[in-house]
Parts: structure tokens; C-alpha cells; sequence
């Protein structure tokens, strides 16, 4: 995942302290996800994956598709057949 979010973010010219910002974490922080010292949160891996448009599967590595999931329709499961 390190060198996803890696990648993601040179791609978009932007710099550690950027996403530092946006995460509400220090950069240093940001840096030690970027390396694999640190393993992010859901919540963080969830706000990474808004952030670029795509799935934390995507960031985990688990799928080379980019785009994210369609969001299923809350009460699809619900219903009463």
C-alpha cells in the first residue's frame, strides 16, 4: 500500500505535508504510511481513497482497478421478499 499512496500523490504533484493537512496528521506521520513503517487507520485509509477518487482495495493492492465501488443502495438489503 505504501507505494500506492506513493504514487498517488506524485502523480498529483503534490507534497507529504499536503495530505498531511487534509489527513490531520503531521507530516512525519504521513511520511512513516508512505515508507510501511506505519500502518494507516481505516478511517485514514477510507479518507485516502475519497481523496483520489478510488477503493482502499485499490490502495491496499488487493485490485489494479483505479476507479472506486458504485455505492450499493442502503436498503436493497433490507427488503422483504
Amino acid at each position: 500500500m505504501n507505494l500506492r499512496i506513493r504514487d498517488l500523490r506524485e502523480d498529483n504533484d503534490l507534497y507529504q505535508r499536503h495530505i498531511a493537512e487534509y489527513l490531520g496528521c503531521k507530516q512525519q506521520t504521513y511520511s512513516r504510511y508512505e515508507t510501511g513503517e506505519l500502518e494507516p487507520s481505516l478511517p485514514v485509509m477510507a479518507k485516502l481513497a475519497a481523496f483520489y477518487k478510488t477503493s482502499v482495495d485499490f490502495l491496499m493492492g488487493l485490485t489494479d482497478v483505479r476507479e472506486p465501488y458504485i455505492p450499493a443502495e442502503p436498503d436493497r438489503y433490507l427488503e422483504n421478499d
